[in-house]
């Protein structure tokens, strides 16, 4: 059986996730990329062609003119509504692609979330190249976030405190990305919560999800993620009435919302996993075999009714974060250990030697470490982990 994967950059989900549970299904894979030099360094052993994957008629086009599909997956943000419209055309199990659009863009997304009357957040797009002096005229709640339409994590969102502050981030965003449409919307206070949820059409598993740490503003990097087995459940009903309006309930997606005074209100929808190796440490945490029950989905295999999820797992993951522009020095290598029963997994980020600006986005992080443990508490797990980082250095030299 054949599998096509659609890819922009390497990512750990894609490399260290998909493509070895590919290999443990016994599927034939095809990488399609426009940056096929990249995976076949990543992933030499997998059959890599260059494709426009932005252009779902250029995907269908390489797929029909190579072997015939199974499936057609991607773990990509920005490449679910192409994917969707391919295996759709090809008659195959595939996410609804108004629904993947609809997660994707933004200003889409809260358009029909407010139409269902589950919730309305003050929002407004401002297209490309259109002067954001026109957000003058609106009665725009401060503070604010402005973000890319069709952005993606962290990327060039901010936090804007009044009118000057609107007008100069939306300018920022524009000089940096021209082509790009922007998102302002009203700021949702409370606490940052994930829910990560696996689908096949026919029934839905909750798989726990995070309790998610920021930066202080203006910027909101994702620094820390302690998982959260079960958010109340009044909270999870009203997550998860949010995306059967949104039409989500295939395949693996990640949902970022606030919860305040009881409600939950979505910030964004990621449909595929939860990145920056925290699907990684959840699909050990469970100890289910997470990323082949996503690549049985699109393959039309129904999910067991019991996951046999394990409901002991105790973690969390940091990121080291870059607090300045410069040249990283000096930073600790890769680790692998356990200690006091919890296991520890450090991965490096950046190489040293490497120069960076600042960004205020998780292209800050420095490295990643994933501590988790079943049977323990959460303050051993806490503990440890915070040992282990303050044994450690990171340098930066302006």
């Amino acid at each position: 059986m054949r599998l096509y994967l659609l890819a922009l950059n390497p990512t750990d989900s894609v490399t260290e996730g998909f493509l070895p549970a590919a290999a443990r299904l016994g599927l034939d894979v095809t990488v399609l990329t426009d940056q096929p030099g990249a995976h076949r360094r990543s992933a030499p052993d997998i059959e890599v062609l260059e494709c426009d994957v932005r252009d779902f008629r250029a995907v269908i086009t390489r797929i029909s003119t190579h072997h015939s599909p199974d499936a057609v997956f991607t773990n990509s943000d920005h490449l679910q509504t192409q994917a969707a419209l391919a295996a759709e055309y090809f008659g195959l199990p595939a996410k609804d692609w108004r629904a993947a659009l609809r997660a994707k863009d933004k200003a889409e997304m809260r358009r029909h979330l407010a139409a269902s009357g589950l919730d309305a957040v003050w929002s407004t797009e401002l297209p490309a190249g259109q002067d954001p002096a026109v957000l003058t005229a609106l009665d725009v709640p401060y503070p604010c976030v402005v973000k890319p339409r069709e952005g993606v994590a962290s990327e060039d969102v901010v936090l804007a405190d009044g009118p000057e502050d609107l007008l100069l981030r939306c300018k920022e965003f524009q000089a940096r990305r021209p082509r790009a449409a922007l998102v302002v919307e009203e700021y949702l206070a409370g606490d940052l919560c994930t829910l990560e949820t696996l689908g096949d059409g026919r029934i839905r598993h909750v798989l726990g999800g995070f309790r998610t740490d920021l930066s202080a503003p203006p910027y909101f990097i994702e620094e820390r993620c302690t998982f959260a087995p079960a958010h109340p459940e009044p909270v999870v009903a009203q997550v998860l009435a949010q995306l059967d309006a949104l039409g989500v309930g295939f395949g693996i997606c990640h949902t970022e919302f606030v919860v305040r005074d009881g409600r939950a209100r979505i910030i964004e929808v990621n449909y595929r996993a939860i990145g920056d190796q925290v699907d990684l440490m959840l699909a050990r945490l469970l100890d289910v075999p997470l990323f082949e029950h996503v690549l049985r989905t699109h393959l039309g295999e129904p999910l067991p009714a019991d996951l046999g999820a394990r409901t002991d797992g105790v973690a969390l993951v940091d990121y080291p974060c870059a607090r300045s522009a410069g040249t990283l020095t000096a930073a600790p290598e890769a680790a692998d250990l356990t200690v006091e029963g919890v296991e520890l997994t450090y991965r490096p980020l950046r190489a040293v030697g490497e120069r960076h600006e600042l960004h205020g986005t998780n292209r800050d992080y420095l490295g990643v470490l994933r501590a988790l443990a079943h049977g323990a508490d959460q303050e051993t797990v806490d503990r440890v982990a915070a040992d282990f980082l303050a044994a450690r250095r990171w340098e930066i030299t302006p």
